[in-house]
């Protein structure tokens, strides 16, 4: 079982440039039923993508493919003629908020907002927009979201995932594909790989991931992935002591960082003594969850929390 999308959600693309296109074709790759594109300039053409799939030899999997995605003025219309219930966005940074709120006053269930450098102003604005829609906003600036063999959207590298039975959440895209790596390597595979995007102002937290692999019945354990900065972290681990029924590993980003200066992302930034990996990490440890002492033990540790 998977959360927030699976074989049978269709995905629109917003933004449909050079970094649309290229991961709009990995995603086709891999099995992800792109079913459109949102471009007003183009409304009324199509983009053609062709090529090897990423599961080729695989039995009921075609070994190539050619789709003509047809390209529509506004994401309601796209809907309205596809049926889609997911987005992905790759709007450039100045328009990515209105292209998010335009998406959730379509109607659409997941938008996955790839784009970096959003303003936080705007992003405050969106969240607000968004708090009275059944809408749910992975991002932005975040990997995305993967079930493995079954569809991504965003930007993983499909091939080192597996279909298996660990939840991941995680601030860090590259931290996320090494964790999922180390997992697929153990044979302990994922359920469902959720980057939640490393920003101050974010669609979804930890806790709205945690309660939704606490609920799945396939899913047997969770590495929670963060880093220096805000105090998710924390609320997570506070959530888990009380609620958690699964394992859970973690591992915090940060542990060097100096305080004040900002480290990869924007929400990565030790301000007013607070946001410390320090402190994150006794949080964690306070409420029973293995902590991995370094990203290479990310594995290892979900593997010690299972017993």
């Amino acid at each position: 079982m998977s959360i927030l999308i699976n074989k049978d959600t269709k995905v629109i693309v917003q933004g449909l440039g050079k970094t649309g296109q290229f991961h709009t074709d990995k995603a086709i790759a891999y099995g992800t039923q792109m079913v459109g594109a949102v471009h007003p300039s183009k409304a009324g053409t199509t983009h053609v993508f062709e090529g090897a799939t990423d599961h080729s030899g695989v039995p009921g999997r075609p070994d190539n493919y050619r789709v003509e995605l047809p390209i529509f003025s506004s994401v309601l219309e796209a809907i309205e003629e596809t049926g889609a219930d997911a987005s992905v966005v790759y709007v450039p940074p100045p328009f990515a908020a209105d292209a998010i709120m335009e998406a959730a006053e379509s109607g659409i269930r997941v938008i996955v907002a790839v784009t970096e450098g959003v303003p936080v102003a705007d992003m405050v604005r969106a969240k607000r927009y968004l708090a009275d829609k059944d809408t749910r906003l992975v991002g932005p600036n975040c990997p995305g979201v993967i079930t493995p063999g079954e569809i991504k959207i965003g930007i993983m590298p499909g091939y080192i995932h597996q279909p298996g039975k660990i939840g991941v959440i995680s601030r860090s895209g590259t931290l996320t594909y090494e964790a999922v790596y180390q997992l697929t390597r153990l044979g302990l595979g994922q359920t469902t790989a959720v980057g939640i995007g490393g920003d101050p102002v974010n669609g979804t937290n930890f806790l709205d991931m945690l309660k939704q692999f606490n609920d799945d019945p396939e899913t047997e354990g969770v590495v929670m992935i963060g880093e220096i900065g805000g105090t998710a972290e924390e609320d997570a681990a506070e959530w888990i002591k009380d609620n958690m029924t699964k394992p859970v590993a973690g591992f915090i980003a940060g542990t060097t960082a100096p305080a004040g200066k900002r480290m990869g992302h924007a929400g990565a930034i030790i301000s007013g003594g607070k946001g410390t990996a320090a402190a994150k990490i006794a949080a964690l440890h306070a409420a029973g969850i293995e902590v991995a002492e370094t990203p290479t033990d990310m594995g290892a540790a979900m593997v010690r929390a299972m017993g």
